[in-house]
């Protein structure tokens, strides 16, 4: 969408029936500002939703060296983005520009009008995700600073998670970027202290955990001790599905999440076969539009909370999470999808993170520039990785063990490969060997039928192989098949592990009431479409339980 039709979207200004609206939502309270008095505060959580009636209400962006006005709303107009809706806290500033006249909406208030007043919550919906984009990649938004190393793993990390979890940021490399030094010496660090987190001229975090980034940014959340209806583990598709259809069907739903929104497909620069899509959407869009629902009719989706361990108590599930909070929940959802299988070859481990990579998007881009690299990987993600740095690098190698480019790839993307001449593409190929002190510098790669041998100078390898499920902290009474991938269905009741006298449900485990979908389920088909249906069907089968409690 081009930025102009973008800016109409984000910035709408509402009809008179619609501003009528809030005069009868539960929630909303007219107020009289004074000019300069600030109605939201930079990093404020649970912050209120703003409507103006009259006057002017100034947008400023306290992220960068010096405040700047992002923009000024008037009559009509409304504040917020997405970040409302999570409860996480505010990129930016609202100050009464002049004496002003607005409707204040709780939390509750914005979920009512949301969901009681489908035209007018569509337009602030529409204009939340619109925001949210204009903030994440216009480059008027500098957002959190990430000022770190290309080479340190911590600094991808950081970055990584940031961008995973849509969070407005700017890197500082040190290795790129000419004001490095002095904004280290303002805050007093040396490049021995990096990476840090900095907000305007104030330094947040010195190399934190994810944990201690999200609480910051009040992603993440204390949970409620009280017991769900339904708890999902994992937000990839088949998830964030549940999460929707669980919530909106009543359902007091709760998402564990260990990294962030979208699971594999999230790390897609450009999905082009899923339905209603027909010019691609980007795997993180796709996500942020999934969590935006999820959130609007009332599921939690905390992060990071990675479940270690599941036990049962009385027909309940109770899980652990990491930090030592524990959920129980009388339905639960297994859907933490599976991960890219590790290349076991010599050098391949200290770099990762350095060089070595299992996502290619617009995190990983700027190392890419003007080299050559190298994608590993035969099926679709590895495609669609080589499609996106081509456009990014001088060259684009992709290695496939196998001799033909369309046995596991979608036939329109092998044929989009074939056309574009910065790929080439390896059959019958493997790495053998990674070479860099720090940081990758080499690849020596090998024919598996001649033997025959050759480095290639890369900065940076993106591997797509094989796929291990995330069942590692379930119990044994959670039945899986000889590659760890859950067993789900009907045919279980004949498991010594099947407790019940009724026959299983489609996706339901070989404990009653814990059921699996998407890429961790065995026999699952790979593919988005698929891991949201089984997401939205699982629900029906909550529902089903549920009446048997």
């Amino acid at each position: 969408m081009a930025e102009q039709d973008l800016n109409s979207v984000a910035f709408p200004k509402l009809n008179p029936s619609q501003m009528k609206a809030l005069e009868h939502c539960v929630g909303a309270t007219l107020k009289r500002f004074q000019a300069g008095q600030k109605l939201i505060e930079c990093g404020q959580r649970d912050f209120k939703f703003f409507v103006i009636k009259s006057g002017e209400v100034e947008i400023l962006d306290e992220s960068g060296e010096t405040p700047k006005t992002l923009l000024v709303h008037g009559p009509g107009e409304f504040t917020g983005e997405v970040s409302q809706l999570s409860g996480s806290a505010s990129f930016v500033s609202a100050v009464a520009k002049t004496d002003c006249e607005v409707y204040e909406v709780s939390s509750d208030g914005l979920q009512e009008i949301l969901n009681k007043y489908p035209e007018l919550g569509d337009v602030i919906l529409q204009a939340f995700l619109a925001r949210r984009q204009l903030l994440t990649e216009s480059g008027k938004f500098t957002g959190l600073r990430v000022i770190g190393s290309r080479y340190s793993r911590d600094t991808f990390r950081i970055r990584d998670f940031l961008s995973k979890n849509r969070v407005p940021f700017t890197w500082l490399d040190l290795e790129a970027d000419p004001h490095v030094a002095q904004l280290l010496k303002q805050f007093g660090l040396s490049e021995s202290d990096t990476p840090v987190v900095a907000w305007g001229r104030k330094l947040l975090l010195r190399n934190p955990s994810n944990l201690e980034l999200a609480e910051v940014l009040g992603i993440r959340r204390p949970l409620e001790k009280t017991i769900y209806d339904l708890v999902v583990v994992g937000a990839g598709p088949a998830g964030l599905a549940a999460a929707v259809y669980g919530a909106s069907e009543g359902l007091n739903t709760l998402v564990l999440e260990r990294y962030g929104p979208g699971g594999q497909a999230g790390r897609s620069m450009r999905i082009e076969n899923y339905l209603g899509f027909p010019t691609g959407i980007t795997g993180s869009e796709l996500a942020e539009r999934a969590v935006v629902q999820a959130n609007k009719f009332g599921a939690r989706l905390p992060v990071p909370t990675p479940a270690t361990t599941l036990h049962f108590e009385d027909g309940y599930k109770i899980l652990q999470i990491e930090d030592g909070e524990s959920v129980t929940a009388k339905c639960l959802l297994i859907a933490t999808g599976a991960d890219y299988r590790k290349l076991t070859v010599d050098g391949c481990e200290e770099l990762e993170g350095r060089g070595v990579y299992y996502a290619a998007t617009i995190n990983e881009a700027p190392l890419c520039r003007g080299a050559e690299v190298i994608v590993v990987g035969g099926g679709n993600s590895a495609g669609q990785a080589a499609v996106f740095l081509s456009g990014q690098a001088r060259k684009v190698y992709l290695v496939i063990r196998g001799d033909n480019l369309y046995k596991d790839m979608s036939a329109y993307l092998a044929r989009r490969i074939e056309e574009i001449p910065n790929i080439e593409v390896l059959l019958n190929t493997e790495i053998k060997r990674m070479f860099g002190e720090g940081h990758l510098r080499e690849v020596e790669l090998v024919n598996n039928k001649t033997g025959e041998t050759r480095r290639i100078k890369t900065p940076a390898l993106f591997s797509f192989i094989g796929a291990v499920p995330r069942t590692d902290w379930l119990l044994k009474e959670v039945e899986r098949d000889e590659k760890l991938f859950i067993r789900t269905g009907p045919s279980l009741a004949q498991s010594p592990n099947w407790p019940a006298r009724r026959q299983p449900f489609l996706l339901e485990t070989t404990r009653p009431g814990v059921f699996a979908a998407g890429d961790v389920r065995s026999g699952s088909v790979k593919r988005v479409a698929s891991a949201v249906g089984e997401g939205a069907m699982a629900v029906q089968f909550v529902h089903e339980y549920l009446k048997e409690m």
